[in-house]
Parts: structure tokens; C-alpha cells; sequence
């Protein structure tokens, strides 16, 4: 089965290449290198997997990379909650816009599937805990909304023809993140790996559901292979983590003494987030492998 991944030298997008290329699926990247590392392109070109280097924005110059592929991951997006607060209209343009062309070009080739990678912040401040999938979507954010949108721009081509699956992932983490556009650990293991204490917005009560970017690639694997279509489903790990928990966690892992530095929140986070994810667990059969320990050990063993 032959995959294209957009944003495929980015930190989620490289970690899906790799590992669905090691589980034997034929691999293509599409990505314009825009925010891309030089540890993500190593790793790319180390596993032999092809780079395409365009911009979803350009849609005559990608389709022809569609042709012949049987299922899309789109993974490409502007991710960071705070740059969007003060870069709205970028957000909306990069993530819808951006969707929409890789949604006509699925559609111009016959591509079979699209999997849509989207994110917890679609739900915004939840009302209820854990969040299943049909809490209400009420993202706080600029970022929150784009994805949200581009959920609807894929189900909206999906009906003339590509079947499509929405993948709501939580706060993913793993080895390659870009720390200038990256969640809280990413922020985290910068501070410590400086020998400087990471810095908490807020109290440190707030929660997240971190899942680690091997047990993402799992879930889209198996959506790959199980055939689940037209589904909306969350992938976490299930587990609230305090964020002062989780900033001890990585200084006990790092060996870094003190304690945390505490300044003001940031417009457009929530206050808790966890996921349920009972539904991907019976519809793909999927469980998360990688506790939160056991990942940031991973990491500290790549660096």
C-alpha cells in the first residue's frame, strides 16, 4: 500500500514515515521544509524514505504526487496555540486553506483514503472529563479552530468520493519535536537540558493526556490496516498528568535539581484536558504502549 504523509519532515510526520515504513508500507514525504529539522531530514534520508519538497498551499504543483498513492495522512499544519492567538489569519489560511488543497488533490487522483491528523483542541475547555468524542467542540484558540474547520473541509470532499478517518490526537510528544513550535514537554526538556528549571503558565493544577508519537503512528496504522473509515476518534493515553507532575517527571529524568519556575497563563490554554478513548481502543483495538516515563527515557536516550 503506498502512503503519502504531508508534513512528512515534521515531528509527527517523520516519526508516521519511519514507522510505517519499518511495518511495510511503501513510503512518499510531502513536506515544503518550512519548520522542519535537520534531525527529522537525517532520520528521513537514514530510512532511505523520498522527500518531495512542495507546499500544500499549491495544488497544481502537488497533485501529481497524489497519483497512484491509496491513502493520504494529512499531517501538515501550523500547530502552536500561542503563535496562533497573535497569528489568526495565518492559522486559518495554513490549516484550512492548505486542507482543502490537499482534499481536492486526494479527490483529482482517486485517492482512497484520508486520514486526517486533528487535535484535542478542537474541544476547547471540556464540561465534561474524560472528553469522548462527542463532547462539544468549543476550541478557545485560533489553532483549535483551524482544525476544527479542517474536519469539515475533509468530510465535505469525502461525500463526492475518498473515504476519510479524523484522528483528534492529544498532546503528542517523542523524539524531533521543534522546540519553537512544540508542546510543554518540548519546552520542558529545552529548560533542563539548558540546566535551567522549566517554566510553568499558571498554577501547574493544569492537565493534559500525553501520548507518545509511536503509539500515534500505531493508531494510524491501524487504521490503515483494519479499514475503519469514516470515523472521528481520539488518540491519547487515557491518563490526566498534572503539568507541575509532569515538570518534576522530567527533572527527575534529566537529573536536574530545584524546583519549577511558575509565571502567568497564556491566553487560549485550557485548563484540563484528558482523553477517552474507549472508542479507538474498540473500534482499532488500540492501547497505548509507551507510559510517560518510559517516553521521556526515549528521548533522553536519542539526544
Amino acid at each position: 500500500m503506498k502512503i503519502l504523509i504531508t508534513g512528512g519532515a515534521g515531528f509527527i510526520g517523520h516519526n508516521l514515515a519511519i514507522y510505517l515504513n519499518n511495518s511495510g508500507f511503501d513510503i512518499i514525504v510531502l513536506d515544503s521544509l518550512e519548520r522542519s529539522t535537520d534531525f527529522a531530514l537525517k532520520r528521513l534520508n537514514e530510512a532511505g524514505i523520498p522527500l518531495a519538497r512542495a507546499s500544500i498551499m499549491k495544488l497544481d504543483e502537488i497533485k501529481s504526487l497524489f497519483k497512484g498513492v491509496d491513502a493520504v495522512v494529512h499531517a501538515a499544519a501550523y500547530v502552536d496555540v500561542a503563535e496562533s492567538v497573535g497569528k489568526p489569519l495565518v492559522y486559518l489560511e495554513k490549516n484550512v486553506l492548505g486542507t482543502a488543497s490537499v482534499a481536492k488533490a486526494s479527490l483529482e487522483t482517486g485517492v482512497d483514503l484520508l486520514i486526517y491528523l486533528s487535535s484535542a483542541a478542537v474541544y476547547g475547555n471540556p464540561s465534561k472529563l474524560p472528553i469522548g468524542e462527542n463532547h462539544p467542540t468549543q476550541p478557545v484558540s485560533p489553532y483549535g479552530l483551524s482544525k476544527l474547520m479542517g474536519e469539515e473541509v475533509v468530510r465535505f470532499f469525502s461525500t463526492y468520493g475518498f473515504k476519510q478517518v479524523v484522528l483528534r490526537l492529544f498532546n503528542v510528544y517523542g523524539p524531533g519535536q521543534n522546540a519553537a513550535y512544540a508542546g510543554v514537554i518540548t519546552k520542558f526538556l529545552e529548560r533542563v537540558r539548558n540546566s535551567l528549571p522549566p517554566i510553568i503558565y499558571g498554577d501547574g493544577e493544569q492537565t493534559r493526556d500525553f501520548i507518545h508519537v509511536e503509539d500515534v503512528a500505531e493508531a494510524v496504522r491501524l487504521v490503515l490496516k483494519t479499514g475503519c473509515v469514516g470515523e472521528t476518534l481520539n488518540i491519547g493515553s487515557g491518563i490526566p498528568t498534572r503539568i507541575k507532575d509532569l515538570a518534576y517527571l522530567v527533572m527527575r529524568v534529566f537529573e536536574v535539581s530545584g524546583e519549577p519556575v511558575y509565571t502567568n497563563d497564556r491566553q487560549g490554554d485550557i485548563k484540563h484536558s484528558y482523553a477517552d478513548i474507549s472508542k479507538a481502543r474498540s473500534l482499532l483495538g488500540f492501547e497505548p504502549r509507551i507510559s510517560l516515563e518510559q517516553g521521556l527515557r526515549k528521548i533522553l536516550e536519542q539526544q
